[in-house]
């Protein structure tokens, strides 16, 4: 016969991990925003837009891609539900603002803060996705839409070429993360710690290709090509 007392044990200690597990997914989300924010902030910078507008654009960046993936899996957009992330976006512009000398002056701070966002967000949109028992795949397919859309979005309003479709190594980098983050979950790795090795990942991979000049061919004209022969 079970012990009613050690199931109560076993029940509680899943609950609290559980638990953990969630908040540490909710603290990778809301720094992702943070760190998103700025980067859409520090982008629209120069280009004649007041603090509302930056305000907006570090919105659109930290939330954009997320909400792709709520919407493609049929639930509310997160901002929707918890007021939050305006919050933190608008911590991000005063940070940007009082940082200003800083941040705005140090060239590599678009990728820095990017990659940080592309890599935190890449491993929450994978965590939501296997809550919800969906294909690896798809699961892989959400974390590159979650970091990277957010982007896109963000240089198409400033009418920029989004980083994903220019020959930098960006939605594949998410798809290394999402890889590595089912790896982990084969060898049976914690949690917290697989999507802490799995966002690390994305990060090492988006540095290493840019400190290396690694990156895929770019499409040639078709028309230079007919012209050469």
């Amino acid at each position: 016969m079970i012990n009613p007392y050690i199931s109560a044990i076993y029940w509680i200690n899943d609950y609290k991990n559980k638990s953990l597990d969630s908040y540490f997914t909710t603290f990778l989300g809301l720094t992702g925003t943070f760190v998103f924010a700025i980067s859409g902030i520090r982008r629209a910078s120069g280009k004649q837009i007041d603090w509302f507008g930056a305000y907006l654009i570090g919105l659109v960046t930290a939330t954009g891609g997320g909400t792709v993936r709520d919407l493609l899996l049929g639930v509310n957009p997160f901002w929707m539900m918890d007021s939050t992330y305006f919050l933190i976006t608008g911590i991000a512009l005063l940070t940007t603002l009082v940082f200003k000398n800083k941040i705005l002056k140090w060239q590599n701070t678009i990728f820095l803060f990017d990659t940080l966002g592309l890599g935190l967000f890449t491993i929450v949109g994978i965590s939501k996705s296997v809550e919800m028992g969906l294909p690896f795949w798809v699961c892989i397919a959400m974390g590159a839409i979650t970091g990277s859309l957010g982007g896109v979005i963000r240089d198409v309003l400033l009418n920029e070429v989004p980083l994903l479709l220019r020959k930098d190594i960006y939605a594949l980098a998410c798809i290394a993360g999402g890889v590595v983050y089912f790896i982990c979950l084969q060898f049976h790795v914690l949690a917290n710690v697989t999507e802490l090795i799995a966002a690390l990942t994305v990060i090492f991979v988006r540095i290493i290709a840019l400190k290396y000049h690694i990156h895929l061919p770019v499409l040639k004209s078709i028309k230079d090509n007919t012209d050469k022969t």
